[in-house]
């Protein structure tokens, strides 16, 4: 499929940092018109400004992604200044870690508020912009990716909440491709599923709201322990956010549905689907790296006796 992306009109959440920010940085060297959505002030201008240096087309809104009235009225600011988008990148993401049970019910909403209905928001808004332009338009090709997480296609411990969020993401994108396919063939999706990326996504609670903090709880010590594991393994990674912006173009181009940035993680999925064809219980996670177990499990341990 030959897609040209200059001139087009692209709605990137998350677009202060991380994937958000190399996707816009990409689509302003095409020519693209960029509409840029974040919930940090100072990293949205910051972005805007740039973007606008490189010649594009920017709108930039502070938007909470998970607050719907917030939402439509960043789809009505972008049908009034560019007309339907052609590309739609739900990206924004927060992340946080513990034993399932010992997240509150502020951490699932947060969590979940961002993660699932910031998409769902993007999705239920701007999917009948796009269809409206693609039925006056046959030349018209729209593309709306997803950003999922290989914690969507597998169950790390000690990552519970977030596991949950990004498994919705990944049902719901892949029910979106097969009911865009219903109805048109000129609009489809895809779904970015990175492994460990240095993004930003583990210092994700500097922009969480105060009425999302339980005000007297202080974080568990399994919360601390996944935090510490997730910024280390984030930190050390060696794929950056720019290379995985690229393959999420080429994969747009390729109509290509899902979208990997550590392709051989992928062997671990195969596992956990062996695991569901064959009904036995759930592989050991840390079979390939069993020091990393016997770590987690010593450390929680010890936090759990009194």
């Amino acid at each position: 499929m030959i897609v040209d992306f200059k001139g087009k009109t692209a709605v990137l959440t998350g677009a202060g940092s991380g994937f958000g920010l190399e996707c816009a940085r990409i689509g302003a060297a095409l020519g693209m018109n960029l509409v840029l959505v974040d919930v940090q002030q100072d990293a949205l201008d910051k972005a805007a400004a740039e973007m606008q240096a490189a010649g594009a087309q920017v709108l930039a809104r502070k938007v909470d992604v998970s607050n719907a009235a917030q939402m439509e009225a960043l789809a009505e600011a972008v049908k009034a200044r560019f007309g339907a988008p052609h590309f739609v990148f739900n990206n924004a993401g927060v992340g946080a870690g513990g034993l399932i049970w010992e997240s509150s019910v502020k951490d699932w909403e947060w969590v979940l508020g961002v993660n699932v209905w910031g998409v769902i928001h993007g999705v239920r808004l701007f999917t009948p912009m796009m269809l409206e332009a693609a039925a006056k338009d046959p030349s018209y090709q729209g593309h709306i990716v997803n950003t999922a997480s290989m914690a969507g296609l597998l169950n790390p411990p000690n990552m519970g909440v977030y596991n949950v969020s990004k498994h919705a993401v990944v049902s719901l994108t892949e029910t979106l491709y097969q009911d865009l396919s219903l109805v048109t063939d000129q609009i489809s999706a895809s779904v970015l599923c990175p492994f460990f990326v240095a993004t930003g996504i583990s210092h994700s609670q500097r922009n969480r709201p105060q009425d999302m903090v339980d005000a007297d709880a202080k974080p568990t010590q399994s919360q601390l322990i996944g935090e510490a594991m997730t910024s280390k393994a984030v930190g050390s990674g060696k794929i950056t956010a720019a290379i995985v912006a690229q393959k999420v173009f080429d994969a747009i181009a390729a109509n290509q549905f899902y979208i990997y940035s550590h392709p051989k993680a992928i062997g671990s999925v195969q596992t956990r689907l062996e695991d569901i064809l064959q009904a036995r219980n759930p592989t050991d996670p840390f079979a390939d790296k069993p020091e990393l177990g016997v770590q987690l499990k010593a450390a929680l341990r010890a936090s759990t006796v009194k």
